[in-house]
C-alpha cells in the first residue's frame, strides 16, 4: 500500500507538472498581428525529384521594412527534415523544375536584370544562366529527355524574332509619346496593359539556342484567362507540345479556349477540341503517351460551368468523360505513373480534397479529405502523394500521404517557430436552412483565448467570385484568423453561387445577383445570431471584396442590420462596369447579354439604382480600391464614394495608386488592416 501510495503521489505530481507546463505555454501565446501574418514564410511551387527522394520548392520571405518579398529555392528530403537553402539572391528565384535525370534544378530568376532560365547542379557550384533572351520568360517546362525547354513570353506577334520584338518595345518605351493606340479587345487584362503584345510559346535547346515560335499569330498562348494549372506540355516522347489558346475573333467575349497540338520543330497546329465551344484546358499526357487527359466545360460563355476530365485516345481519336456523373469540379489533374488512374483535386464543402479516378472502371474515390490541399504530385513508384496543405490556422506546408490517402504526414515546418507563439483557432462548420428550405453551409471562427461566457462582436465576411468559396485556408490577404485576432467572431457563409456544393448551387447566382445569395446571407446571419450565444447581436459588421464588395453595396442599399461595412474593389454600377472591365463573357452570362440590348438585369442588380436608400439606412462604409484593378475598375469606387458622400453617409475611401484587384505590398496591407479595425472600432463604440 505504501508503494502504491508513493507511485500515486509521483503520478499526481507528474500530472500537475504537465498542467503547469501547458498553462505556461498557453500564457506565453498571443494573438496574431499584421506583422506576424507578413512574417509567415510562403511556400510556392513544389517539385518532386524524378527518383522521389528530394523536394525542391520556392519559399518567399517578406520584409515589412523593405516593403517587398524575396523568393528563393530550397531543397529537402521527401521524408522530411531540415530544408537547405539553395539560392540567396536578393532578386526573384522561383518556379523550380527538375532535370529529367534528377541531376539539376532549373528555375526562373531576374538576378541579372531580365527573367531567364538558370540551372543549378546538385553536384555543387553556382547557378548558371541558360537563356539570354531580350524578353522576360514568364513560365517554362523541361522536355522529357532534357534536350529542350518550352517557355512563353509576351511579344509583338508580327515580329520575326525575340530580338525584333524587344527592339520595338525599347523604341516605344524611349519615345516621348506615351499614347496607346488600341485596335482590339483584350487591350488590358487583370492588372496590366497588353500593349499590342501576345503571349506565345517558344522552344529552345538545352543551351538556350535555336529558338522556335510554336504559336505564331494574333493569339495568346496560354490564354489571358480561364487557363489551367499548366497550359503547355511536352508529349512523353518529346516530339509534340500540347497548348491552350483561344482563336475566336473576340476572346474578350468568348470562353472558347481550345487545346492544340504542334510538333516541337514547329509547323501547323491541330486543334484537338474544335467541336467544343466552351472551355478546354490543362492537357496532361499519360506516361506511355497513349492518352491525353484534359478538363472541359459544356456551356459556352460560362466561366464557372462544371469541369469534367476528358480522356482522349491519341491513336483512335475516341474520347469520353471520366467524371460526367461526379458533381464536383476537378482542379489539378495528375497521372499515376502506371497510367491506370488520375489523381485530381476538388473543391468540396469548404475543403480542397484529393481524389482519384480509375480510367477503366471510372470509379472515383475521395482520398485526402481534410483542409485545403493543392500542388499535387505522385512519386515515380506510385506509392506516395505529395502536396501542399493549408488551413485557417496553418500557412502552406508540404505534406505526404500513401497513394490511397492514408497516413497523411506533415514533412515541412517552415513556420513552426512563429506558429508556436500564436493562439490560432480552427474553423468550425455549421449548416442552416435558408429562406427557401435549402441547406447552406458556413464556417465560424472564434477569437483567440475565447471565453464562452463573454459576448463578442461579429465580422460577417462575404466572398468574391461570385462562384468562389470560403474554405479552410490561411489566405494571405483575407485572413480569417487576422480578422478574429482583435477579439471578433468571424462568420463566413457559402451562399448559392459558391463552388463546392454541386453545379446547381453554383448556377443559382447567375441572373440573380441580389436575390437568392442575399437572402442566403441574411438567413445565415439569422442562424448565427440565434445559435451562438457568445455573439453580441448589436455589434455586427460586414466586409467583402469583388462580388463580395458588390454585396456590401447591395446590403448598404437594402438593410440597416450592420453597424459598419467594408467594401473592397466592389461593383457599384453594373452598366459602367461592363463598359470598362476586360472580360465581357462574364457580365454577358451573368446578366443575360449586353447592357445595350438587355439592360433589365444590369439595372435590377446595380446598387447604384438604389443609391437613394443610402439616405434611409446610413450605414457607415469604408471603401478600398486599387488603380490597376482592370477587372473591377477604380471608377466603381469613385462612383460609390460620391453617392455616399452626397447622401451624407459616413464614408471613407482608401485609394491605392500602386495596387491591383488585390493589396500585395506589405506596408499597404498593414494600412489596409489598420483602417479596417479602426473603422469597426469607431462605429461599434457608437
Amino acid at each position: 500500500m505504501k508503494l502504491a501510495g508513493k507511485n500515486m503521489r509521483k503520478t499526481v505530481a507528474s500530472f500537475l507538472f504537465v498542467l503547469l507546463l501547458a498553462s505556461l505555454s498557453l500564457a506565453q501565446k498571443r494573438a496574431m498581428t499584421v506583422d506576424d501574418m507578413w512574417a509567415m514564410k510562403r511556400i510556392g511551387d513544389v517539385a518532386l525529384s524524378p527518383d522521389g527522394k528530394l523536394i525542391a520548392f520556392s519559399l518567399t520571405q517578406y520584409s515589412m521594412e523593405e516593403n517587398k518579398g524575396n523568393p528563393d529555392i530550397w531543397l529537402m528530403s521527401a521524408e522530411g527534415g531540415q530544408p537547405q537553402q539553395l539560392t540567396t539572391s536578393d532578386k526573384y528565384d522561383g518556379a523550380p523544375k527538375w532535370s529529367p535525370d534528377g541531376s539539376a534544378i532549373a528555375f526562373l530568376s531576374n538576378r541579372d536584370g531580365s527573367m531567364q532560365i538558370y540551372e543549378l547542379s546538385l553536384a555543387g557550384g553556382e547557378a548558371k544562366r541558360i537563356t539570354d533572351f531580350p524578353v522576360d520568360i514568364q513560365e517554362f517546362s523541361w522536355s522529357p529527355d532534357g534536350s529542350h525547354f518550352a517557355f512563353y513570353a509576351n511579344v509583338f506577334a508580327d515580329t520575326k524574332s525575340l530580338q525584333e520584338s524587344a527592339a520595338r518595345d525599347k523604341q516605344r518605351q524611349e519615345s516621348k509619346v506615351k499614347a496607346r493606340i488600341i485596335d482590339h479587345l483584350f487591350f488590358r487584362a487583370w492588372n496590366r496593359w497588353t500593349d499590342g503584345k501576345r503571349s506565345h510559346v517558344f522552344v529552345c535547346d538545352e543551351k538556350g539556342g535555336n529558338v522556335i515560335d510554336l504559336t505564331p499569330g494574333e493569339y495568346d498562348t496560354p490564354p489571358l484567362d480561364l487557363g489551367g494549372a499548366h497550359d503547355f506540355v511536352f508529349s512523353p516522347d518529346g516530339k509534340e507540345v500540347a497548348f491552350v489558346s483561344n482563336h475566336d475573333a473576340m476572346p474578350a467575349a468568348s470562353t472558347n479556349n481550345d487545346i492544340f497540338l504542334v510538333p516541337v520543330k514547329g509547323g501547323k497546329a491541330t486543334c484537338l477540341t474544335a467541336a467544343n465551344k466552351a472551355v478546354d484546358n490543362q492537357p496532361v499526357y499519360s506516361p506511355d503517351g497513349k492518352y491525353i487527359a484534359y478538363r472541359a466545360m459544356k456551356r459556352p460563355g460560362f466561366e464557372a460551368d462544371q469541369y469534367e476530365i476528358i480522356l482522349y485516345n491519341r491513336k483512335t481519336g475516341e474520347r469520353h468523360s471520366l467524371t460526367d456523373s461526379f458533381d464536383r469540379n476537378p482542379g489539378e489533374v495528375v497521372w499515376a505513373p502506371d497510367g491506370k488512374k488520375l489523381y485530381f483535386t476538388i473543391e468540396d464543402q469548404g475543403l480542397n480534397k484529393i481524389c482519384c479516378v480509375d480510367i477503366k472502371s471510372m470509379t472515383i474515390k475521395k482520398l485526402v479529405q481534410e483542409h485545403y490541399n493543392s500542388g499535387l504530385s505522385v512519386s515515380a513508384d506510385g506509392k506516395k502523394l505529395y502536396f501542399k496543405r493549408q488551413a485557417v490556422n496553418l500557412p502552406y506546408e508540404i505534406f505526404c500521404a500513401d497513394a490511397d490517402g492514408k497516413n497523411v504526414q506533415q514533412i515541412s515546418f517552415v513556420n513552426k517557430k512563429l506558429l508556436d507563439q500564436l493562439e490560432l483557432n480552427p474553423v468550425e462548420n455549421f449548416w442552416f436552412t435558408s429562406f427557401d428550405g435549402k441547406k447552406a453551409h458556413g464556417f465560424i471562427l472564434k477569437p483567440p483565448f475565447f471565453d464562452a461566457n463573454k459576448k463578442y462582436p461579429l465580422i460577417y465576411l462575404i466572398h468574391g467570385g461570385p462562384q468562389g468559396m470560403w474554405s479552410d485556408d490561411y489566405h494571405y490577404r483575407w485572413n480569417a484568423s487576422m480578422f478574429a485576432a482583435p477579439g471578433y467572431v468571424v462568420a463566413m457563409v457559402n451562399f448559392r453561387g459558391s463552388k463546392g456544393y454541386g453545379q446547381a448551387w453554383c448556377d443559382a447566382v447567375s441572373k440573380n445577383w441580389g436575390g437568392g445569395p442575399y437572402k442566403d446571407l441574411m438567413s445565415g446571419l439569422d442562424y448565427v445570431l440565434q445559435n451562438f450565444s457568445f455573439i453580441d447581436k448589436k455589434q455586427v459588421v460586414a466586409a467583402g471584396a469583388s462580388y463580395g464588395g458588390f454585396m456590401i453595396n447591395w446590403i448598404a442599399t437594402h438593410t440597416d442590420r450592420f453597424k459598419a461595412l467594408v467594401c473592397h474593389d466592389g461593383v457599384f454600377d453594373q452598366r459602367s462596369m461592363y463598359g470598362a472591365t476586360e472580360e465581357l463573357w462574364f457580365p454577358e452570362w451573368e446578366f443575360g447579354g449586353t447592357p445595350y440590348e438587355h439592360p433589365a438585369l444590369y439595372e435590377k442588380y446595380s446598387p447604384s439604382f438604389f443609391a437613394k436608400n443610402f439616405a434611409k439606412y446610413k450605414t457607415p462604409m469604408l471603401i478600398f480600391h486599387g488603380q490597376h484593378d482592370f477587372r473591377v475598375p477604380v471608377t466603381q469606387a469613385f462612383q460609390l464614394f460620391t453617392a455616399l458622400q452626397r447622401y451624407n453617409v459616413p464614408s471613407r475611401l482608401v485609394y491605392f495608386p500602386d495596387e491591383t484587384h488585390f493589396v500585395t505590398k506589405p506596408q499597404n496591407a498593414k494600412l489596409w488592416w489598420s483602417e479596417i479595425f479602426s473603422w469597426y472600432n469607431k462605429w461599434l463604440k457608437q
